[in-house]
Parts: C-alpha cells; structure tokens; sequence
C-alpha cells in the first residue's frame, strides 16, 4: 500500500483520489479551497500532505496554480518524494523547477491525463510520461492503480507534448464535424443517422461512438466540458508555439468552443458541440 496524497481536488482530481483509494491506497487530499471529498482524509496544508504521502500526485487548474503549488513543494521537506504533474499546463512549469526539486532529494515527472474524469473512474483513461526512465517507472507503478495505458513517452515534458497531440487530433475531429453538422440539418439527414454510419466506419473514432447518447441530447452528464477543452486548447496552442510551430486547425476549434461558451454552453459536456450547431443549422 502507497501512500498517496493528491493535491487539487476538482473534478479530475476527486476521482484521481477516490480511484486510488478503492484501489487500496492510503490517499490524503488537499486544496486551497477546502473542498473535502468523502472517504479521502484531508489535509489542512501541503506540509501535513506532504508529511503523510510518499507520492505527490498535482490535478490543478493552469500554470498559476501548478507553479506556486511546485514552489511552495520546494520549500518543504520532500526528500525522498516523487512528484507526478497530471495537470494540464505548458512544460516548462515543471522543467523550469526540477533543478530545485531534485536538490531537495525529490523526483518529477510529467504525466498528463487523456480522458475526462469518466474514464478515470473507470480505469480507462490514458497517461503519457515524461521522465527519466527510473522516474517514469515509479510513476508507472503508482499510476497502474488508474490505468493500464501508461506510456513513458521520453524526457520530462514529453508527456505534455505527446498530449498536445493526441488531445489536439480529438479537438479537430470535433470542429470538423461541428461544421458538418449545420450541413446534414439543412439537408435533411437524421443526427443519429450520419452519427451511426460515421462511427461505424473507417471515419469514426471511439470518443465519438461514446458520446452519442450526449449528443442526441438522451444523457445530460459532462464527461468534458467545453470550458475545459477550451482552456486545453490555449495550452496546447502555447505548446506548440513553443517549438515554432503553429496549428490553424486547433485554432478553429478553438472558435467553435469560445463562441459555444459565449453562447452559455461552457458547462455543457463537448458533444454539445456537435447537437447545438446541428439542431441550429
């Protein structure tokens, strides 16, 4: 049994810790808003959390929060401490302080989370490591209570990238059909219809398939709401920014989420996407 302590206990963090519980670990959560999550002990302050775990596991917000999270880590007895970074911020949060971290005795890695809290909950969710390999392989031992698809994908911050990625492809996927599905209303094509032939084809793809319940409006649950996918979509652009680079088509969709939360949509998971331009079309 680990010791685990989780800090940041919203709705990806409550179900990180609430996983590794039922998994058997021994988890304590903490979070500057005191939010307390029923069958995990809380801490009062990041020192007790700190004292109480052998694994730091952060799910925060953006890179504020991640940063002044690290920072006050460094100030505190984490000798012999390896953190695990799962929140979805720009690398170079974590890079830029594993200097000061490993000084302190402590380990990092990066290993952001694919899937929505849903997944989590059901050991399904996917985890890309970026760490040394005797780093990524404590972390992977750790995360084996979350899931199976663990990949240490290289250094630190390779696993922000390789997220940036596979979470970019499922943003544009969602803005292509965003723009599509104004078409097939005006057309007269059934949703469920060009749903079922476009899931049950070469075209498809699982995350689609899933939410089709949600986008027929038959299940009102967020898996993942727009608001988040949108604040996923800035880090994303600024990763790519990083390398040089820039991604148009992350930038579209990014359009379609801004003006779905402009409309008042933000909260709404991001199937909504495709139901409300549809049924507007």
């Amino acid at each position: 049994m680990e010791r685990i302590g989780v800090i940041g206990l919203g709705r990806m963090g409550s179900v990180i810790a609430q996983r590794m519980a039922q998994q058997g670990h021994a988890v304590t959560g903490f979070t500057r808003s005191g939010r307390k999550i029923d069958g995990i002990a809380p801490a009062q302050d990041l020192a007790q959390l700190v004292a109480q775990s052998d694994t730091l596991i952060l799910s925060l917000l953006d890179d504020t929060a991640v940063g002044e999270t690290l920072d006050t880590l460094v100030s505190l007895d984490i000798d012999g401490k390896h953190i695990i970074e799962t929140s979805t911020v720009v690398p170079n949060i974590l890079t830029d302080r594993i200097g000061a971290i490993q000084a302190r005795g402590a380990s990092a890695v990066d290993a952001p989370i694919s899937g929505g809290p849903d997944l989590v909950s059901a050991g399904a969710c996917g985890v890309f490591i970026g760490g040394t390999p005797s780093d990524a392989a404590r972390a992977q031992a750790t995360l084996s209570s979350l899931t199976q698809r663990i990949f240490h994908v290289g250094p630190l911050g390779a696993g922000l990238v390789m997220k940036t990625i596979n979470n970019t492809m499922l943003q544009v996927y969602v803005g292509g059909l965003a723009e599509m599905m104004p078409m097939a209303k005006r057309a007269g094509l059934p949703l469920d219809v060009v749903l079922g032939i476009i899931c049950g084809g070469p075209a498809g793809v699982p995350m689609i398939k899933d939410r089709i319940p949600k986008i027929l409006d038959q299940d009102p649950e967020v898996g993942f709401s727009i608001s988040a996918a949108y604040k996923d979509a800035d880090v994303f652009q600024r990763v790519v920014e990083s390398f040089g680079l820039t991604a148009p088509t992350l930038a579209n969709a990014a359009v379609h989420q801004r003006r779905a939360i402009e409309a008042g949509l933000g909260e709404r998971d991001v199937a909504a996407l495709l139901s409300d331009p549809y049924l507007r079309g």
